[in-house]
């Protein structure tokens, strides 16, 4: 019998004032889980970082090696998967206003029912007899709404009731600061929601430095190709009594040919400055151009290209200097 991990967060509450709320599940077999841990903790010893993966404190790009590293990883390996639930809060809402039942009522609903939807996704192929333990994001509301027995008792309903050869040894609530794991949730899910919502078209710098990471990481090797199979993405509204597929690739092409317009734009910029200012210092040449010290990294990538060693020289290049662009 296999070990099996799961791995459960969320994005936006259906109180808040968005569009949706977004739920993830990312898992895979325990030993692999493990052996990724090892090497994405062997990637952050090598950077000499300690700080955690949080997509939404991604604002600066000093660690934009780490990032791609380690979601590098993740995304070449072929065993862990991702499934994404989207709901339309003013759907939920009114559902919750028909229903005559409160938002905590309506999210004690939602809890129980999206994640085993989510679980049961991933683990639905699984031919071997397999053990699960599934981990929550902490959260006070969690508790109040007993979720973990009531999500134990769900998951191995359905597996019993469909002949599945799974069962749920435990749910428990983990740490996101002390859990790789869901940092790993939480950054694909924030990409994801990222995409969708077409952030990166605000032109904020939080939203450049965002944009130039997922840019960067989805333009190398099979990283395009492996995001799209992994993550599997389904919405759920009023209109129709299932949930859709959502066809991912739809947001990630808008978004490359989105990026590769402005960088197009960008890089011509500095190509013009560098061949009127040889001399140029990298402080200089990076105000000249109008950019904060959270995007040096960025700088560097464009100048990288202008010379013909690729945006990612500086990321997969172990002889790559850190500062390419002479002082």
């Amino acid at each position: 019998m296999q070990d099996f991990c799961l791995y459960f967060d969320e994005s936006n509450k259906l109180d808040e004032r968005k569009v949706f709320s977004y739920y993830g599940a990312y898992g895979g077999t325990a030993n692999v889980i493990k052996e990724l841990n090892k090497e994405i903790e062997s990637i952050f010893y090598t950077l000499n970082t300690k700080s955690e993966l949080h997509f939404s404190q991604y604002n600066h790009d000093k660690h934009l090696k780490k990032y791609f590293l380690a979601l590098s990883t993740v995304l070449n390996n072929p065993n862990p998967k991702f499934r994404i639930f989207i709901v339309n809060n003013k759907d939920a809402l009114q559902l919750a206003k028909d229903l005559n039942i409160n938002i905590f009522e309506l999210r004690s609903l939602f809890y129980i029912k999206i994640p085993e939807r989510l679980f049961y996704g991933m683990l639905r192929d699984f031919q071997e007899s397999s053990r699960i333990n599934i981990f929550v994001d902490e959260s006070s509301e969690y508790d109040k709404l007993d979720l973990f027995t009531k999500l134990r008792d769900q998951v191995n309903a359905h597996s019993a009731y469909r002949k599945k050869n799974y069962i749920v040894k435990e749910v428990q609530s983990t740490n996101s600061e002390d859990c790789l794991n869901v940092q790993i949730a939480d950054v694909l899910m924030g990409i994801v929601v990222f995409l969708m919502e077409k952030t990166y078209r605000n032109h904020s710098n939080t939203s450049t430095i965002k944009s130039d990471l997922i840019y960067r990481l989805l333009m190398v090797g099979n990283n395009l190709l492996n995001f799209q199979q992994k993550i599997i993405i389904y919405r759920w509204d009023e209109n129709t009594p299932n949930p859709t597929k959502v066809p991912l690739s739809e947001y990630v092409s808008e978004f490359i040919m989105y990026k590769a317009v402005y960088d197009s734009n960008e890089i011509y910029k500095l190509q013009k400055l560098l061949l009127e200012n040889q001399d140029l210092s990298t402080k200089d040449c990076r105000l000249k151009m109008g950019y904060p010290n959270t995007q040096l990294q960025m700088l560097f990538g464009y100048k990288n290209e202008i010379e013909g060693k690729g945006r990612n020289y500086s990321l997969i290049s172990t002889s790559a200097p850190s500062d390419p662009i002479s002082s």
